[in-house]
């Protein structure tokens, strides 16, 4: 016995039988506002909330989802939890713990799978392959959704049915979507400079400044101590970044006169940027809003992010004659091809580059 629930007419959804005794399909006459479609010779319920949550009461583990209904069932079980979501997720936590994954991955892939079944409402044991592919389908068809975040979810359903569930092989051969491959917004200095000079507050100087001296990602800058902090050599301790590796990053004399009038202003114990709440570190996005507004005031007007400034400080030095090995050691990349991409973005070689136009009006003057 199946039930696929798929698109009606925007506003009712169809209810498709399949091997269903009489008295399975009599049940369905209990939801408000049901009725038989002629044209289309099957059942529709009304696209709300409340008969959608019947039907999952009547049918629960023998419905299958079009992917075409995907968003609206997922809207209505957006807060309903499932009976066995939380000791799932609780195994999910613990195997990720294990493995030694770190906070911000664990909390993501527990949405990922959180999301994933309070969609489909099944037992786990019932759902394989094809709900996995309906969902995914769902995501790319949204359009908004970026590959690297799908491939995120691909990589939480695949953790959670290969260690939770032991189902090792049954996504091995899931197929992933490719990355779009485009090359990062780089700030000229001129505008680094403008952006720089755009900030008022001691604090926001201070963060901004050591994000664009150092190559610094947001989560690095906030999550900094006073401890990471070598004045002496001038560097800068990044503890447990991106794949929960430490690296050193250079400490510019000029953040550094600037961090030192900031600490000598706010007098702290542990975080070098601490939140509103007591014993927190400053959030990513109010480092962002920061950016944000100092890029407002300055008038840039390319769409940048705050991550743009670590994009410009390893373009920069490659314009400045670093060698790639070492930039790719201050951003911490693990394989020299991730640094490569500012060789695309420098204007070092590019710049010396003549068009063709411009040789051939220099040859002709009298084209011009």
């Amino acid at each position: 016995m199946v039930i696929i629930l798929n698109q009606g007419n925007g506003e009712r959804l169809n209810v498709l039988f399949k091997d269903c005794s009489f008295e399975e399909i009599r049940k369905l006459k209990s939801i408000k506002g049901h009725y038989w479609n002629v044209e289309e010779k099957c059942w529709t319920i009304p696209c709300t909330k409340m008969a959608i949550r019947s039907l999952f009461d009547l049918y629960e583990e023998k419905i299958q989802i079009d992917q075409l209904v995907i968003g609206v069932v997922a809207a209505t079980f957006k807060n309903c939890s499932v009976p066995f979501e939380k000791e799932l997720l609780e195994s999910l936590d613990m195997e990720l713990k294990l493995k030694g994954y770190s906070q911000k991955t664990r909390k993501a892939y527990l949405r990922h799978v959180q999301h994933f079944f309070r969609i489909f409402r099944h037992d786990p044991k019932t759902l394989g392959i094809i709900e996995v592919k309906t969902y995914i389908g769902a995501l790319v068809d949204g359009n908004k959704i970026s590959s690297s975040y799908i491939n995120q979810v691909i990589s939480a359903l695949k953790f959670m049915f290969r260690y939770v569930l032991l189902r090792s092989d049954e996504l091995d051969n899931l197929p992933r979507p490719k990355k779009k491959k485009s090359l990062p917004v780089v700030l000229s200095e001129q505008e680094v400079y403008r952006i720089l000079k755009a900030l008022d507050n001691l604090k926001h100087r201070t963060l901004l400044f050591l994000i664009y001296s150092s190559g610094l990602r947001v989560s690095e800058v906030v999550r900094l101590k006073l401890k990471d902090i070598d004045k002496e050599r001038r560097l800068i301790h990044i503890r447990e970044a991106k794949g929960r590796k430490d690296r050193f990053t250079i400490l510019s004399q000029v953040s550094l006169s600037i961090l030192q009038d900031y600490l000598k202003q706010y007098h702290h114990d542990d975080w070098l940027f601490p939140g509103a709440v007591k014993d927190k570190h400053l959030s990513e996005r109010s480092v962002q809003i920061i950016f944000e507004k100092a890029c407002l005031k300055a008038r840039i007007k390319k769409n940048v992010s705050v991550h743009s400034l670590r994009h410009s400080f390893a373009t920069h030095l490659l314009e400045g004659g670093t060698d790639l090995r070492y930039i790719q050691a201050l951003l911490g990349h693990s394989r020299p091809e991730t640094t490569q991409i500012y060789t695309h973005v420098s204007t070092k070689s590019l710049g010396r580059i003549q068009s063709p136009l411009d040789r051939l009006m220099g040859n002709n003057e009298t084209l011009m």
